[in-house]
């Protein structure tokens, strides 16, 4: 009788268990599931691209022309699956996928012996964007995707999924808070020239090593032309240089440059090395 009792307690216990389990996903699974949208944010800037043919149209909704957003000292090329008027030199905010981003998440096993990018990755960020394509027209996009980041893998493609302009509260916070630097708006503030060793000695945040890219996996060292404002935040990039553009620079920052008491800007370079893939 005990020993029934005992068994009986087990199983119960057991699909207790089984029940728990199944009744909730896993953290991991929820994530996998639902992956929230990268969010950029800044002035549009559309321009008549006479690089860009038939097949940057068929990934742009039909648009002949190319829009980019600035972000700081970075700028995006935006795709959209739908047609929408965007207003040069308006704000805008837009959600959907970094698509170099999401490429070099996903990896790639051969490191680019194949080619970068791998036709599959491109596939998966078609789909992470624009779920629900009819097949002739996904595997379309998904080919030109291919190419584009091919052609030009530093130049940040963005697949929009929804694009709104900033709200008159959300420029009027945004400008509150630049009033504290209110400083970089004065047109008399003078820009200095500084040799690259000297300014590297006032580097504040930031990392001059990086990992090497997918699509330039031996890596290597390059020297980037920027901008630093009177608050030691790099906002312009003055380059040719690919690599240059991978950069992170908003993450970078310099002791705030000042000559004989006064703010000033300085243009200079900096050098970054980009470590080999293992």
């Amino acid at each position: 009788m005990k020993r029934n009792a005992g068994m009986f307690c087990f199983l119960v216990l057991t699909l207790a268990a089984l029940g728990g389990c199944s009744s909730k996903p896993s953290a991991t699974d929820a994530k996998k599931a639902k992956t929230a949208p990268d969010t950029i944010q800044g002035k549009a800037q559309v321009l008549v691209d006479y690089s860009s043919g038939a097949s940057d149209a068929a990934l742009n909704a039909g648009r002949s022309n190319s829009v980019y957003l600035w972000e700081g000292a970075h700028r995006y090329r935006l795709f959209l699956k739908t047609a929408v008027p965007i207003v040069h030199g308006s704000e805008y905010i837009a959600e959907g996928v970094y698509a170099q981003k999401a490429i070099e998440e996903i990896g790639d096993p051969d490191q680019g012996k194949n080619g970068y990018p791998l036709q599959s990755s491109c596939e998966r960020v078609i789909k992470m964007a624009w779920s629900g394509l009819p097949f002739d027209e996904f595997d379309a996009k998904a080919q030109v995707l291919r190419a584009t980041v091919k052609r030009y893998p530093a130049r940040a493609v963005f697949l929009v999924t929804r694009i709104r302009p900033v709200t008159a509260t959300e420029g009027g916070a945004a400008s509150a808070g630049s009033k504290k630097g209110a400083v970089l708006e004065d047109k008399s503030i003078r820009e200095i020239s500084v040799a690259a060793e000297k300014q590297r000695a006032l580097l504040v945040e930031g990392s001059a090593v990086q990992t090497a890219p997918l699509w330039e996996p031996e890596g290597g060292t390059v020297r980037c032309k920027v901008v630093i404002d009177p608050e030691g935040k790099i906002t312009e990039l003055e380059t040719g240089a690919q690599l240059c553009e991978t950069v992170a620079w908003d993450k970078f920052r310099y002791q705030p440059p000042v000559q004989a008491g006064h703010p000033v800007k300085v243009r200079t370079e900096v050098e970054v090395r980009f470590e080999a893939r293992k």
